[in-house]
């Protein structure tokens, strides 16, 4: 047997740096996601234990109040009617995003997908175990904003996502970590037109 020359050693260094980099953006995604989560949980717990259904109380007047209403429709009440949906809708967003995770190779990816985790799976919870019954359960939502839908922590952990997914996407960051210029994207996707 020879030893190995340099050359042979660079790939396996690098493949340990890239394993040691998706172990990172693994461990945010699931600090993000149990964080969003645990907080959303935690948050309503304590308005659903401390106030009574319709009470508001003034944190910061005018500018936020707590006003604990419980919502079986999406923002700003709309589908009311459709509880179900959103339950299926949540479901899945959170198995996309598990199995879309093994893809990503970029921190602020797998911030963004960690939040958008937490706070799907913050919502889905109360449509799963909160009344009226299973899978048709009200969200609780208790911060409230002038001229604003009333929302929650895991509403804003989703909002937070998307956030940084469009300045990603803008920025021409993918989830692979890589960064595309403009001309870059624009000439991919004149490619992917011709070849239909």
């Amino acid at each position: 047997m020879t030893p190995s020359s340099e050359e042979d050693q660079v790939p396996v260094a690098t493949a340990g740096r890239t394993t040691k980099f998706r172990g990172a953006v693994l461990a945010l995604f699931a600090v993000a996601a149990l964080f969003a989560y645990a907080l959303d949980q935690l948050t309503k717990f304590w308005v659903s234990t401390s106030m009574v259904e319709g009470e508001r109380i003034p944190v910061l007047p005018p500018l936020l109040h707590w006003y604990y209403i419980r919502n079986s429709g999406a923002a700003f009440s709309i589908g009311e009617n459709y509880t179900w949906v959103f339950t299926i809708i949540m479901t899945v967003v959170s198995l996309a995003v598990l199995f879309y995770i093994r893809k990503v190779a970029s921190l602020w990816w797998g911030l963004a997908l960690g939040l958008l985790l937490g706070g799907a799976l913050g919502n889905l919870t109360d449509r799963l175990f909160r009344a009226p019954s299973f899978g048709m359960g009200h969200v609780v939502d208790f911060i409230q904003l002038p001229n604003f839908a009333i929302f929650n922590i895991a509403d804003s952990s989703v909002v937070s996502a998307v956030c940084i997914i469009v300045v990603l996407t803008l920025c021409g960051i993918g989830a692979d970590g890589r960064k595309t210029s403009a001309s870059q994207r624009a000439g991919e996707a004149s490619s992917k037109a011709g070849e239909k």
